[in-house]
């Protein structure tokens, strides 16, 4: 696999990216990636030294909660952290629009997922920016206001936010799982005619089915004024989800490996009374 397929590095269309990969034996294949994906896991809390932070972006029906079941299924369960961001509680909206991002932060040694990330403040808001009015910012008085420069001002911010993670030994690692609009329409049409499925449906779905353009517009926008080396965007093809998290995580076991997470040694005193210790405890 080569990152530089999935990796937004230069200028993208998001109508030119394929949204369908298929990897025969995908599900084989991430099973074995898992178990080194939760020795990986071991050796940063054991080091102490970095956290991970993976931010999920896709339109509904991209797979992005069965992709953490399937993903991190083999890591150790307090090693992962799940945040799902909905609409801003009336204490978040008191505060600017990322404290509750950072207060969710992973702390080092720890793997953070955001399913739905700060990226919403610049995607959401963008197409219905009536919801920014929520946030009683002084300088917004009228719709007119929210314009684009208003976004990529924000869009700047963010991008200062994660070069401080990034600075302070946060890892971040971002994901657009790329959906064709054929594909959301057969998983939508999945959960209406599975009953056990029904109460994943929503006909706020189909609202935001028709602005589906202007989704795509604002996420080209932030992928391309959003990913920089130290917090880069992959686009993952997500119609065919074993693929799509196949992919995922071989991308984060070789941006992982980079860092060559190592578990401390004992000390030279401690280790020189190791038998000693052995001895003690077998001698109870």
């Amino acid at each position: 696999m080569n990152l530089d397929d999935y990796k937004v590095s230069s200028k993208i269309k998001l109508k030119d990216i394929a949204t369908k990969e298929v990897i025969v034996d995908a599900k084989k294949g991430l099973k074995k990636i898992r178990k080194k994906l939760s020795s990986i896991q071991n050796a940063m809390y054991a080091e102490g030294k970095f956290g991970l932070l993976i931010c999920l972006q896709g339109m509904d029906t991209s797979g992005k909660d069965s992709l953490i079941r399937e993903v991190f299924k083999d890591v150790n369960a307090s090693g992962v952290v799940v945040h799902s961001f909905k609409v801003p509680t009336e204490l978040e909206l008191k505060h600017d629009f990322m404290w509750r991002h950072y207060i969710a932060l992973p702390p080092k040694g720890k793997i953070g997922i955001f399913n739905r990330t700060h990226y919403e403040n610049v995607l959401v808001t963008r197409v219905h920016p009536q919801y920014i009015f929520a946030e009683n910012i002084p300088a917004v008085k009228k719709i007119e206001d929210l314009d684009d420069a208003f976004y990529h001002d924000r869009m700047e911010r963010i991008n200062q936010f994660e070069n401080h993670l990034a600075t302070n030994g946060t890892i971040v690692l971002k994901f657009f799982l790329n959906l064709s609009k054929d594909e959301q329409k057969n998983r939508l049409l999945r959960r209406l005619n599975i009953p056990e499925k029904n109460w994943k449906f929503s006909d706020a779905d189909l609202k935001e089915r028709k602005l589906w353009d202007k989704y795509q517009f604002c996420y080209e926008d932030l992928l391309n004024r959003t990913s920089k080396e130290n917090a880069p965007w992959f686009v993952i093809p997500a119609d065919d989800k074993p693929t799509a998290r196949l992919r995922l995580a071989e991308i984060l076991i070789k941006e992982l490996e980079k860092y060559n997470f190592t578990a401390p040694e004992l000390s030279p005193k401690l280790k020189v009374q190791i038998d000693d210790f052995k001895a003690q405890l077998n001698n109870e």
